[in-house]
């Protein structure tokens, strides 16, 4: 059995169950959850804002499919549901932020991982600027700036993953290539139905 960090999540994204109804509300959230860890692993101190915003997304998710559980089985059940209230949409806007943070952060380790050579700090300053840089305002930008100068050199990164590297980039290949997928079939799903506008 394998020790590393992805052997011992208490959820991957390749375990999300996705249906003809869509992709099963809480085990994206569980999965979600995980990623808040991550970034424990690059700068809990950097960080703290990223991790905040996943996780204040997250609870907004939650805290909506815990009123009826369900209605909202579903991420797509949940917005299309929402949509149809027409009331505050606080769960559809919390699950387009943390959609706009796992992208960012998926690009910035399917950049990592594609660049053996390239150090952490480079990977995620790209990925800002072609996912959340457009979304924040000048006061913000300087905050993520700051956290992605923090990041650990690459080998101590990695080293935490888990001790052996092939191993530990073989299982980060699979959950983001899982990660991926369900981001773009929720991003798709948004832009279809329209579900952003306004928020």
């Amino acid at each position: 059995m394998s020790n590393d960090w992805f052997s011992q999540l208490k959820k991957n994204y390749k375990d999300v169950s996705v249906t003809e109804e869509g992709i099963d509300a809480v085990g994206f959230c569980e999965a979600s959850e995980e990623v808040v860890r991550l970034f424990d692993l690059l700068n809990s101190t950097a960080f703290a804002p990223v991790k905040a915003d996943l996780s204040g997304n997250v609870t907004k998710i939650r805290t909506k499919y815990n009123t009826d559980p369900n209605s909202y089985s579903t991420l797509q059940k949940l917005v299309a549901t929402e949509a149809r209230e027409g009331k505050e949409r606080t769960a559809t806007q919390g699950l387009l932020w943390l959609l706009r943070g796992l992208d960012f952060t998926s690009k910035a380790l399917r950049r990592n991982l594609e660049n053996p050579e390239e150090e952490l700090s480079k990977s995620f300053t790209e990925a800002y600027g072609l996912t959340l840089k457009q979304y924040h305002s000048f006061v913000v930008r300087p905050i993520f700036s700051l956290a992605m100068k923090a990041c650990p050199y690459r080998k101590d990164f990695y080293a935490k993953l888990g001790s052996d590297l092939s191993t530990v980039q073989a299982e980060m290949n699979q959950w983001l290539t899982a990660l991926e997928k369900l981001v773009a079939q929720m991003n798709e799903f948004y832009k279809t139905g329209d579900y952003g506008k306004g928020l």
